[in-house]
């Protein structure tokens, strides 16, 4: 089967990638990403990455630590890069290219971002992990996604987490919880569904770039998304 997308942008978080772990990385939930990305990146989809950092560091709550917000969030930065390494060496492992690219310098480890080059890089079917978030505090890896796929000009963000879609509730705190197969940017607004954060979500209904929130622990659902199947949940204008 042809794939739907061309160009996509895969959004993972960084607590996802301790699967039953409280801390760091579970090596079998990198891997099985690894192959799920190798997969679509196979059927020569364009693949680009970003990673959330939670698993290792998350901007926690200044009066209780003492560390000012600006501080924290650069530590989280970092956590991403180091995410992103993870990610790399386990996806050239298995015989894929991949670049990883940073919005802070750190030339010994990652090339800096340079949009143009990140482009030249999933044209050429190497898999682009962008890391440290956009390189400024204040604003999430979700924002950071949001950003990137825009200005690389993808198709869809495929926001991976633990649940198979968007519902109307918590769907493990709420067993009447139905889950929504489409839905639109304003639906989500109304509604209080937290898709992303506000900036990022706005980001992609300004530009009108659609989302699907999909289950990623689960093998093979990325190379169904991209082939088009009903998968997940996808918000669009």
């Amino acid at each position: 089967m042809l794939p739907k997308y061309k160009r996509i942008l895969v959004k993972l978080s960084g607590e996802s990638l301790m699967g039953d772990k409280s801390f760091g990385m579970d090596p079998a939930i990198l891997a099985q990403y690894a192959h799920d990305i190798k997969e679509v990146a196979d059927l020569g989809v364009q693949v680009a990455i970003v990673i959330g950092g939670g698993n290792i560091y998350r901007g926690m709550n200044e009066a209780e630590t003492g560390i000012e917000r600006a501080h924290g969030d650069y530590m989280g930065m970092l956590a991403t890069v180091i995410n992103g390494m993870a990610m790399q060496a386990m996806l050239e492992k298995i015989g894929v290219f991949t670049r990883l690219q940073s919005a802070i310098k750190m030339e010994q480890i990652a090339e800096p971002y340079i949009r143009r080059r990140a482009i030249r890089h999933v044209e050429k079917g190497r898999v682009v992990i962008f890391g440290a978030g956009t390189g400024n505090p204040y604003f999430t890896t979700d924002t950071a996604g949001s950003l990137r796929a825009i200005e690389i000009q993808a198709d869809v963000i495929l926001k991976g987490t633990r649940v198979d879609g968007i519902y109307t509730a918590d769907p493990e705190k709420d067993p009447t919880a139905k889950k929504y197969e489409s839905i639109t940017f304003q639906e989500c607004i109304s509604k209080n569904l937290r898709v992303m954060d506000m900036t990022a979500f706005t980001l992609c209904m300004e530009n009108k770039l659609p989302i699907i929130v999909f289950d990623m622990n689960k093998p093979g659902n990325l190379r169904r998304v991209v082939s088009g199947e009903k998968v997940g949940t996808l918000v669009k204008g």
